[in-house]
């Protein structure tokens, strides 16, 4: 059964950029507590949408994992098809393709790195702003096999991963870190990984920080905010955003 969107009193905000060719356009702003997951922005060749955290991207293994984005997705858009996955854990935008075509073309744009995206995190601790303004997290991740779905930092194995990071602001009461994350690569578990190693985990992490940072939060408190690239159908930029919840 597809569930509800978690209640927040956050809008999404669509910006789109000079599409005029496209028939069919679908927009809406959408609240949080909508009652279920309606895409943000709608059109013959996408969809943009804002997944909860506590779902699936795709159905898992068992019968108790299949729950999931895609499958609420295609209740009403039996075309839509995975192009990049969010952890269960994280929030926020997801673009699917409708058809093969467009799944190939993001897909392959997703690969090239063609797709700006930034998210949101609360991390542990006081995290001082880096000097230029943005600092960068450049550390080598593979799976750690033993104990997966975990990954590891490792220098002579591990796949680049590069994520550039800047401070937004500082969370009274909880001694935390508001910051903006813009990965370069896209490794599973990059984000959450790459705040650890730097001593800050993200509040709420259940695989990668302390039972005490684990506490702070009821969730996972990292939030796909901002999602822009050019649209298969007229290369035009189509820009999303949406505020976290948190």
């Amino acid at each position: 059964m597809c569930r509800d969107s978690e209640p927040s009193d956050q809008a999404c905000i669509v910006a789109i950029i000079a599409i005029p060719e496209l028939g069919n356009v679908q927009t809406m702003t959408q609240i949080s507590d909508s009652p279920a997951i309606i895409p943000l922005y709608a059109d013959d060749i996408l969809l943009v949408v804002d997944k909860p955290s506590g779902l699936l991207s795709v159905p898992g293994r068992g019968a108790d994992k299949q729950d999931c984005l895609a499958t609420c997705v295609q209740a009403h858009y039996p075309d839509a098809r995975i192009v990049h996955r969010l952890d269960m854990a994280t929030s926020g935008l997801m673009v699917m393709a409708r058809g093969a075509a467009a799944q190939r073309e993001l897909s392959r744009a997703f690969a090239a790195r063609e797709v700006k995206k930034r998210y949101v995190a609360v991390v542990a601790g006081r995290l001082d702003a880096p000097s230029e303004g943005w600092g960068t997290i450049d550390l080598p991740i593979i799976v750690d096999w033993p104990n997966r779905p975990l990954r590891i930092v490792d220098h002579q194995r591990g796949k680049p991963s590069l994520t550039r990071w800047r401070v937004l602001g500082y969370e009274e009461g909880i001694s935390g870190t508001r910051v903006e994350l813009e990965p370069i690569t896209g490794r599973s578990h990059q984000l959450r990984i790459h705040l650890r190693e730097l001593g800050h985990p993200i509040l709420g992490d259940s695989l990668y920080a302390p039972p005490g940072v684990q506490a702070q939060a009821g969730r996972l408190l990292l939030h796909a905010c901002s999602l822009s690239f050019a649209h298969p159908a007229t290369r035009k930029e189509v820009a999303f955003e949406c505020l976290a919840p948190f």
